[in-house]
């Protein structure tokens, strides 16, 4: 029995990074040698195991043969005959194929020299900054066209070898993509949103097409136009990648990226005699985004957040020109008193759109503080006094309600 840490554990230490956690494939053993070394088998699909101690997962070395189209098409077959290269062969990206013996595994990088299994040239494929597949074995799983795409926008410098592209898109025209789990795409999409540059991720699922089978309504945005003395890029797929960066850049939560990628999406059906003006595409980027939450499975408290950046971002942006009525009307409909929190992070998506913009990366968002001063104000009325005199005086809750919103009309007025 031999035991190697593989993957990425490997490859982010090869590359200066913290390892978080360690996958570790065992050579020459069998399920019943496992559990007799008191391991505790948790694989359902495959033989992985608990170390009785540490609780970190061990996988037999194994290899995967593809039997039906879909994530759960696959034969897999472990026994002590496997060797390691075998096991690695299987593996989707060159720099996630090496291995290093368990002996050495907690040792500096530098200990490796000379002990690094590395038979697909991960270690030339690392210096040279490039994500390259391990072998045309990586055509049988489309989950990872969607995980070069995201380790692309994960390592925003390293580039994808010409080779794997034209293999992910020969994947997408053999319609493997079209097999996806909703719930797959929705995970590895959402890692893919919360790395250093999201922005890759897309371009690399549009150059090998999937973005158009995954994603149609925000593939559409590349190539529509808008007005440029508002958007300098013109081009709306671009100022969509712009936000998406810029989302990174300020380190925003999942729910605002998803928020920020779907705001315009109204703005790929938009009539062409009416371009570059995008006139009602909030509400249509509404009704197109809560169809894709339905498709992906996205959570309910990130499509109703991205619903309510859709709905109200221009007039967010436009705030500075509201009166405190129509202030007050805004919080109302961005239910900002029931949900400040929530609220905060609508104000923080409005911000990345303002800023994603071709020379307004560095500009300022005055409209944020604006808004918040005036929910804070609306938020500071006791609204309990004002309820037991409207009530001293007959009024019932409508008329109460009434009272209590125009109280709260003023104190905005006072701040802003």
């Amino acid at each position: 029995m031999q035991v190697f840490v593989v993957g990425g554990a490997v490859r982010d230490a090869l590359m200066g990074l913290p390892v978080n956690d360690r996958d570790w494939v065992v050579v020459g053993s069998t399920p019943e040698a496992m559990t007799a070394q008191r391991y505790l088998p948790v694989g359902k699909d495959f033989p992985v195991f608990l170390h009785p101690q540490s609780r970190e997962e061990y996988a037999l070395a194994r290899t995967e043969r593809k039997t039906a189209r879909g994530y759960k098409g696959f034969a897999v077959h472990a026994d002590p005959s496997v060797t390691l290269e075998e096991d690695l062969a299987r593996r989707d990206l060159t720099v996630n194929a090496m291995a290093v013996p368990e002996a050495l595994a907690h040792a500096e990088p530098s200990a490796w020299a000379g002990h690094i299994v590395d038979p697909y040239g991960g270690q030339a494929d690392l210096h040279n900054k490039l994500l390259r597949h391990v072998t045309e074995a990586f055509a049988e799983d489309p989950v990872r066209i969607l995980r070069v795409a995201r380790f692309a926008a994960r390592f925003a410098d390293f580039s994808v070898a010409n080779e794997t592209i034209a293999l992910m898109r020969q994947m997408v025209e053999n319609e493997e993509a079209d097999h996806l789990v909703p719930e797959r795409v929705w995970q590895e999409l959402a890692k893919g949103l919360m790395s250093e540059r999201p922005s890759r991720m897309f371009e690399v699922l549009r150059a090998c097409g999937a973005l158009k089978v995954l994603l149609p309504e925000l593939d559409r945005l590349w190539g529509v136009p808008q007005r440029a003395e508002y958007h300098p890029e013109v081009d709306t797929g671009v100022h969509m990648m712009l936000v998406m960066d810029m989302a990174a850049r300020l380190n925003t939560p999942l729910s605002v990226r998803v928020a920020c990628l779907m705001h315009d999406l109204g703005k790929g059906s938009t009539p062409a005699d009416v371009l570059p003006r995008h006139i009602g595409h909030e509400g249509r980027s509404v009704k197109l985004l809560q169809k894709v939450c339905e498709r992906l499975r996205v959570p309910t408290e990130v499509k109703e957040l991205a619903e309510v950046v859709a709905r109200e971002h221009g007039n967010i942006h436009r705030s500075a020109d509201l009166n405190a009525e129509a202030v007050m009307r805004l919080l109302e409909r961005c239910d900002a008193f029931r949900q400040p929190e929530r609220f905060e992070r609508v104000l923080q998506a409005c911000e990345c759109d303002a800023r994603g913009r071709l020379g307004f990366d560095d500009a300022a968002y005055p409209q944020a503080e604006r808004l918040l001063k005036a929910q804070q104000a609306a938020l500071s009325v006791e609204t309990a006094p004002i309820a037991q005199a409207a009530a001293a005086q007959s009024l019932k809750g409508p008329q109460i309600g009434a009272q209590i919103a125009k109280a709260r009309v003023k104190a905005v007025a006072a701040s802003l």
